[in-house]
């Protein structure tokens, strides 16, 4: 595949890795490459748009361009707004990959300057696996999200995982029970104390096997 330009990827931040191992076999960039940038940020505001403008317009050292690759779990408006200076005035022909939950719910703007690009990451296994599992096992795998406390929850992860849930079941007809349980928790894990336990126990009970 040919990349040009600026794309959005939908995943967590391990479809960082997934990605990354897709553009060195394909031969676009190095592991290790002086001219590639990654990073999964927790938080994306308008000092980290800048830097990553910054780091796409530095002359490249050895490849022919600049390849930056991130994860952004929840980009403010402000950083998205800041990020279009970059979309509208790329230096040097550079590839900007921003992967992020959720593609659909960022400016307008930002989308209409981007391709979107299909990766199957972790985060799309790991729910084939979990629809296909009991509920028993269901909790089990669900535990990695929920059994820390607030500050030590990675919530990208959770959110991540919901989205892929909500997309996949918005292909299966007659599951409105499924979906919302699915908007609630979505809406709720990011309220500070919320049972977040209680919500994917919810969510593993109402969606069906598939």
């Amino acid at each position: 595949m040919q990349y040009a330009g600026a794309y959005l990827v939908a995943g967590g931040a391990t479809t960082v890795d997934t990605l990354l191992e897709r553009l060195r076999t394909e031969g676009v960039v190095e592991i290790g490459s002086p001219d590639l940038f990654s990073r999964a940020y927790r938080k994306f505001g308008v000092e980290e748009a800048e830097d990553i403008r910054a780091r796409i317009r530095l002359k490249p050292i050895r490849d022919p361009r600049r390849v930056v690759v991130f994860f952004a779990a929840a980009p403010t408006t402000e950083a998205q707004n800041a990020l279009l200076k970059t979309l509208e005035e790329p230096a040097g022909n550079p590839l900007l990959f921003i992967v992020t939950p959720a593609p659909e719910t960022l400016l307008a703007t930002v989308r209409s300057r981007t391709q979107r690009l299909d990766i199957k990451g972790k985060e799309e296994t790991d729910v084939e696996a979990f629809l296909g599992a009991s509920f028993e096992e269901r909790i089990q795998m669900l535990k990695s999200l929920y059994e820390h406390d607030d500050d030590g929850r990675d919530m990208a992860a959770v959110r991540g995982f919901l989205h892929a849930l909500e997309r996949r079941f918005a292909e299966v007809p007659n599951r409105t029970d499924a979906l919302r349980a699915i908007y609630r928790a979505g809406k709720f894990v990011g309220d500070r104390g919320s049972l977040l336990k209680a919500l994917l126990e919810q969510v593993a009970l109402l969606t069906p096997k598939l």
